[in-house]
């Protein structure tokens, strides 16, 4: 009886919590838009929450506002907007519907987001930049773009110890002080760092947590889709990112899976195929998109997304509290640098998974909207099955735009797929 009630209270807790959660901070972001109060437009791939934290500034991440219009199915209503205000229909689908977004004075599906008072930017992503420049325009606000140095040579990063990490690291604190800096005077208060100290402790639960509800991904069947599921915890790991509760959500997301491992439950009751998903998710039909794999018993088991977007927490960095500029620095250029690897050079890492998480298949996503995710996915696909002789799926269509969608391909090649999957299974008399 005891089993029973405590399955009923953990399963599907970091569902139920996480999705509530998400509602409370767009919750919060309405009750900024209507008091007047203006926040700080960040990024997924170095947001610098902990930094901006300290200021007690809100945080809008305009990447899951425009996320959540698809999902919500009205993305081609902001599309078609920002299209008919003159933006190009080549360029990425987020930046148009945050441009709609703006002008309709901040109006959004789960509530109204508050107008920017400071934009901060890394160079993760070089559409960041140009995007921090529209709310420049619009709204005359400062604009802080974080130079994270990336990898020099295919993945391979500086490491600890070295000189070239250390003035890495030294470059990236000095551009931190910058960002205090234009922060006190945008907001009018001192930097406290005892504060800062607190926030990277939630960071660290968090990351710690998250790191392990990976790791979990390994066991057989899968505790959770790193799909749907995985972006239900993305929405936490960004939005609550340096808060108590953020990283109180980790730690309980870690007990439930710890648990479903133990008790063999699994995402799926029968799980047949694992998959990792290499992209952004299509999610003007999310559900639907992955209807497509669950219905031949397929579960995503792990994702680059799910490294990119939590810019680069899967790496589970613990800062050191006792130098936490200094830590934190190393956090942002480890972190950060991660993200981007995950983008450009996720062969490695991709390698590294096949046998430790029992991999069938690969899922490669293009996707109109973004060149950034999308460049080199068929070299890397071409360079998997030659390395690592492991099966795989190109399969194209949008993360905003239902125009480029086409459902029923994807169905026929999907099932194509798994039928590919299913002969390659009987060849080698693995049930």
């Amino acid at each position: 009886m005891k089993t029973v009630e405590k399955e009923n209270g953990l399963v599907g807790r970091g569902n139920r919590d996480g999705a509530q959660l998400f509602r409370d901070w767009f919750s919060s972001l309405s009750e900024a838009a209507d008091e007047g109060r203006r926040a700080a437009y960040v990024f997924v791939m170095g947001s610098l929450n902990e930094i901006l934290m300290c200021f007690d500034l809100p945080v809008v991440f305009p990447e899951i506002n425009s996320l959540q219009t698809a999902v919500r199915r009205v993305a081609h209503e902001y599309l078609d907007e920002a299209e008919d205000y003159g933006y190009s229909p080549d360029i990425c689908g987020y930046v148009k519907a945050d441009v709609a977004l703006q002008l309709r004075g901040g109006a959004h599906p789960m509530g109204n987001i508050p107008k920017p008072k400071i934009a901060v930017a890394t160079n993760a992503c070089n559409t960041y930049i140009k995007w921090a420049e529209i709310w420049q325009r619009m709204y005359d606000v400062p604009v802080f773009v974080m130079d994270v140095p990336g990898s020099r040579e295919a993945g391979d990063s500086t490491q600890r110890g070295e000189r070239d990490f250390e003035n890495d690291r030294r470059y990236v604190e000095a551009q931190l002080k910058e960002l205090i800096a234009i922060c006190e005077k945008v907001t009018g208060r001192k930097f406290d760092v005892d504060r800062l100290r607190e926030v990277l402790g939630y960071t660290n639960e968090m990351n710690v947590g998250w790191k392990r509800v990976l790791e979990l991904n390994k066991a057989r069947p899968a505790p959770f889709n790193a799909l749907t599921d995985g972006t239900i915890y993305l929405g936490v790991a960004n939005g609550f990112r340096g808060t108590k509760i953020g990283g109180r959500y980790f730690t309980e997301l870690v007990e439930e899976m710890e648990y479903k491992v133990e008790h063999h439950i699994g995402s799926l009751t029968e799980e047949e195929y694992r998959l990792i998903f290499v992209g952004v998710p299509c999610y003007p039909i999310f559900r639907r998109f992955n209807e497509l794999f669950t219905d031949w018993q397929g579960t995503f088991i792990n994702s680059t997304y799910l490294w990119f977007a939590s810019g680069g927490a899967n790496r589970g960095f613990e800062y050191d509290i006792n130098r936490p500029i200094e830590s934190l620095a190393e956090g942002v250029l480890i972190s950060v640098r991660d993200a981007m690897d995950s983008m450009f050079y996720q062969e490695k890492a991709l390698g590294g998974m096949i046998d430790d998480y029992h991999v069938d298949g690969i899922i490669y996503h293009p996707i109109k909207s973004c060149r950034t995710v999308s460049t080199g996915l068929a070299d890397s696909r071409r360079y998997m099955a030659e390395k690592y002789d492991i099966p795989s799926l190109f399969v194209e269509s949008d993360m905003m735009d239902r125009r480029v969608i086409s459902e029923a391909q994807m169905k026929n090649r999907i099932d194509a797929f798994f039928e590919g999957l299913d002969s390659r299974r009987r060849r080698s008399g693995v049930h």
